[in-house]
């Protein structure tokens, strides 16, 4: 049982570490989803700000 412990406890800190990498790299993904989805939404509101009104692009 005490070498089960030990091997339990050399696990611990690698254990912990991959977690911590975990954590973080989804949070750098997720802020960069949020960060697109939100430039594409300012350019978006810019580009229908820049178009005039009743403005369809079509012809006739």
């Amino acid at each position: 049982m005490n070498g089960f412990l030990e091997a339990i406890g050399a696990l611990m800190p690698p254990v912990g570490v991959g977690i911590l990498f975990f954590v973080a790299i989804r949070a750098m993904i997720q802020a960069d989803r949020r960060e697109r989805l939100a430039r594409a939404r300012e350019e978006a509101e810019q580009d229908a700000a820049r178009t005039p009104p009743g403005d369809g692009g079509g012809t006739i």
